[in-house]
């Protein structure tokens, strides 16, 4: 009598169960009446007809890693659908260049369901196809590429694989936003060649670096010792100029003064009288240094005789440097000889 009213409550309970979906925000789900797609349910309050109506599950793929850090891909299935943008990541994978190198390539894959109805019924498992398609649309890229240039052109592989996958994941009913690669991989042996290589070039451009600014600075010095001796060279020649002007104004200044000496003397002396005042006082001025020279003989003209006997101051003059003298007569018109200690006057 109490097993009935059991059975019933149970009963109710699954169909309360079976009937009753609460969706979550950004979620969906697909229904299906008698097998066939009938609505898509969306977030909040749905009733379903117990056994009519039925969810539609589908496929999910996700990558997880375990204790010791190995990653591997886990696989579920799901009622719900997820219309936010989802991460698709999977283990990385050989990849051969165009110059035959083996090389390790991760990627990434974002994308969002935009059409629930071609999610579920268009492709038979929507995260394994977009990680095969990105496999192989990955190994197309890179084949056609060099070592060199698939480590240098990242953007530009992010941008070929996304309009390859992005036209082909249309019709499932996906938008593809991003394609990335996390790290590309080369083996051992390209890593220690590649780091020599790029060694090798840090020490070139290190050395025409340093030849670079040695030559600058040989250059500046040179300039400098060059505007130096120009400068030096202009100054000396400033100088020679200066110096010059200076000893031509001094001798134009004694010039005058002495043309003003000789203008004064003249004026103060007899006429005729002027140029043997001068000459005696040249002779004056000569004879202290002739009488200091030992074993030396002078020979003066006869007209001499005449002009140092008329100055009266002469002869004690002679005297008083020489001591005693003795004069040989002087024949006319002939010069007279005098040796060093010697002097001899007429008067």
């Amino acid at each position: 009598m109490f097993i009935w009213p059991a059975i019933v409550a149970a009963l109710a309970s699954w169909l309360l169960y079976k009937s009753v979906k609460i969706i979550g925000q950004a979620e969906v789900m697909v229904v299906e009446r008698l097998g066939r797609f009938h609505r898509v349910a969306r977030s909040g309050l749905n009733i379903l007809i117990p056994l009519i109506e039925r969810p539609k599950a589908l496929d999910v793929r996700y990558l997880e890693s375990d204790v010791g850090g190995l990653r591997r891909i886990a696989h579920s299935s799901t009622t719900r659908i997820d219309l936010r943008e989802q991460v698709l990541n999977f283990p990385s994978q050989p990849v051969i260049t165009k110059d035959n190198v083996t090389i390790d390539i991760d990627a990434v894959v974002y994308y969002r369901v935009a059409d629930p109805q071609k999610a579920t019924y268009a492709v038979q498992n929507l995260p394994y196809a977009l990680e095969t398609l990105t496999r192989t649309t990955l190994r197309n890229i890179v084949g056609e590429m060099e070592l060199d240039s698939t480590l240098a052109s990242r953007d530009e592989i992010n941008r070929r694989m996304r309009e390859v996958i992005e036209e082909a994941s249309i019709g499932w009913g996906v938008d593809v936003t991003r394609v990335e690669l996390q790290a590309i991989e080369p083996p051992k042996d390209i890593q220690q060649s590649m780091e020599l290589q790029m060694r090798a070039e840090r020490e070139r451009r290190a050395a025409v670096t340093n030849a670079e600014a040695t030559k600058r600075a040989a250059i500046l010095e040179a300039e400098g010792v060059r505007e130096s001796q120009v400068l030096r060279a202009q100054g000396e020649a400033d100088a020679a100029v200066l110096r010059a002007t200076g000893l031509a104004t001094a001798r134009l200044a004694m010039a005058e003064a002495e043309s003003e000496a000789i203008r004064r003397i003249s004026a103060s002396l007899p006429e005729g009288q002027a140029s043997m005042y001068l000459l005696s006082q040249k002779y004056l001025e000569a004879l202290p240094q002739l009488a200091q020279g030992k074993g030396s003989t002078i020979f003066l003209p006869s007209e001499a005789s005449g002009v140092m006997g008329a100055l009266g101051g002469l002869r004690a003059l002679l005297q008083s440097g020489s001591g005693s003298a003795e004069a040989a007569p002087p024949r006319p018109g002939s010069p007279r000889s005098l040796t060093s200690g010697d002097t001899d006057s007429s008067g």
